[in-house]
């Protein structure tokens, strides 16, 4: 094939920050392919890395455990303002026996 024919097909995504372009060819013999990946970082990977040295990694740890915990957190909280809010159920009863009760004789003594 020539070379003008080659086909090649084109992603691209945009992210804040982050301009991803990927890229496949197959050379023109037709016996390889090539997949290029793009990344252009605005304003650099350098800010980005000074960035994150910047970053207190404690406060991070915290707020990643935050935010995996806080459902379990909502949830438990949920079910015990649900349980303060519902209505009890009432009592049993205690059951009556089906015979009625045998008589003692009580006597008293000086």
């Amino acid at each position: 094939m020539p070379r003008s024919e080659v086909d090649s097909t084109t992603a691209t995504a945009h992210l804040p920050g982050l301009d991803i372009e990927i890229v496949h060819r197959q050379s023109p013999d037709g016996l390889t392919e090539q997949v290029s990946i793009n990344l252009k970082a605005v304003p650099s990977f350098a800010a980005f890395a000074r960035s994150l040295d910047a970053m207190n990694p404690f406060a991070f740890w915290a707020e990643a455990m935050r935010l995996a915990w806080l459902p379990w957190v909502e949830a438990t909280r949920a079910m015990m303002m649900a349980e303060s809010l519902s209505p009890s159920l009432p009592k049993a009863k205690p059951e009556l026996p089906s015979h009625p009760p045998r008589a003692y004789l009580v006597r008293e003594t000086d």
